[in-house]
């Protein structure tokens, strides 16, 4: 028989039994919402990390290293810094963008307050990428009786003795654009050096991780470190997709070490984790350290495996009641439609008929009903994405990544759920759909007397 009688069968039977249709659609719309709530929270937080990452601290590919001058001491350095990033430019031909900033850490001092911070030497002429990611904060964001107004120039990065800073760093410092700052830092590990920066920019804050990310004029790292200027902290690589990472970490990796270049072996972690370890090992002078973007930021990558975790447990706990409450109402169907069975068996119809008929049904229940979920789930993400609600809670924003509620939605996560739950409705009815199509039609005639 055609697909359309065996369709138009389902939806019939579907429509008669209207009670046990309904009550099996609100589960499973209910557990096709969730599904898709948990997978834009999971979505949205690892695009917030590859974000955060990729703008304040690493590329998609990161050439980083250590110099040793003693035994005892590291210091975060390239020392060949134009020969390293020209070798990297010809190796890396794909690449949308090669910058390199000096990198290192320090303490930022106000008259209020000071705070630990991871400080970035960039060149202002390098960073286009960097500041269009960026936004001015109002200064209602980190101050109390704030205005809307934004205050500063991310222009002003040109000049000398100058600081960017993030709302949730000034709101701490309790500073203001045009405020000077004392930066303390040790020059390779030895004695402290300090500089008073001018705050000309402050920026709004992207995600949790820019609570200690700052950036001043490339010089002025060089001139705290006193180190020369062919030198740098890392060349970071930018590849039209995060995806590329790891292949062309492996290739640079490969280029590197035929041209003789010292390596250190690989360790996904990011580079101030390092440091005791390579400070112990019996080495001297320069050694290359690869990276890929997610090594750099794995002290939170955490975040997006539990929320794996907790997703995958979750769905699975509600599959199972789904399962459990398809296969209990397909055998109440085969129940009561034993004469139906019995009559369709007598006229002709091949037992695969009855199983298409049993397995149909369940997938088109499971079709209409996530659909029916994922159109009220989505509306309502949509809704929360659209009041740009502020996250509060220190605890929330670190495991959200963000400073607003904000999800990610994208086509596939539909389309991906619609097959999933069809497939579980499909496969929850396959074994009372067998069943049902072995009843021999003399007995099912019989039965239903």
């Amino acid at each position: 028989m055609h697909f359309s009688t065996i369709l138009n069968i389902a939806f019939r039977n579907l429509i008669q039994a209207k009670r046990r249709t309904i009550l099996l659609s609100l589960a499973i719309a209910i557990v096709a919402s969730l599904f898709l709530v948990l997978r834009a929270v999971s979505a949205s937080v690892s695009e917030k990390m590859i974000e955060s990452a990729t703008t304040l601290s690493a590329g998609h590919v990161n050439v980083g290293g250590f110099f040793k001058a003693r035994r005892k001491s590291a210091a975060p350095i390239i020392s060949e810094r134009e020969e390293v990033r020209r070798f990297v430019t010809e190796q890396v031909p794909e690449a949308v963008g090669i910058i390199d900033r000096h990198r290192g850490w320090g303490r930022l001092i106000s008259g209020a307050s000071s705070i630990n911070v991871a400080v970035n030497g960039i060149i202002f002429e390098e960073e286009q990428r960097f500041f269009k990611a960026l936004r001015l904060a109002p200064e209602k964001e980190y101050r109390k009786d704030g205005s809307d107004r934004t205050f500063g120039n991310f222009d002003d990065m040109q000049k000398p003795n100058t600081v960017l800073i993030f709302a949730a760093q000034a709101k701490k410092l309790e500073v203001g654009v045009g405020d000077t700052l004392t930066f303390v830092t040790e020059a390779n590990g030895t004695q402290s050096n300090t500089v008073d920066l001018q705050i000309v920019a402050i920026a709004s804050d992207i995600g949790f991780m820019s609570n200690w990310s700052v950036f001043m004029p490339r010089q002025n790292v060089l001139d705290l470190n006193r180190v020369g200027a062919n030198t740098t902290g890392v060349v970071m690589v930018y590849l039209k997709s995060a995806d590329q990472a790891t292949a062309v970490m492996e290739r640079l990796r490969a280029a590197l070490l035929k041209a003789h270049y010292e390596l250190m072996d690989h360790d996904p972690n990011p580079f101030f984790i390092k440091f005791e370890k390579v400070a112990g090992e019996d080495w001297l002078g320069q050694k290359l350290d690869l990276t890929i973007w997610s090594d750099e930021i794995a002290f939170v990558v955490w975040v997006t495996t539990a929320l794996d975790l907790v997703s995958v447990f979750v769905i699975g706990v509600l599959a199972v009641i789904i399962i459990g409450g398809i296969m209990n109402a397909m055998w109440m169907s085969v129940r009561e439609r034993t004469k139906e069975i019995g009559t369709i068996r007598a006229i002709g119809a091949p037992k695969n008929f009855v199983v298409q008929v049993f397995i149909v049904e369940a997938v088109l229940l499971g079709l209409i009903a996530s659909a029916l979920g994922l159109l009220l789930g989505g509306l309502g993400l949509s809704l929360v994405n659209s009041l740009h609600i502020p996250i509060t809670n220190e605890g929330a924003r670190l495991f959200l990544m963000s400073n607003e509620l904000a999800f990610a939605l994208h086509p596939s996560q539909f389309f991906s759920t619609l097959l999933l739950f069809a497939g579980i409705t499909g496969v929850a009815a396959l074994y009372p759909a067998l069943k049902a199509s072995r009843l021999r039609p003399i007995e099912a005639l019989m039965q239903s007397k």
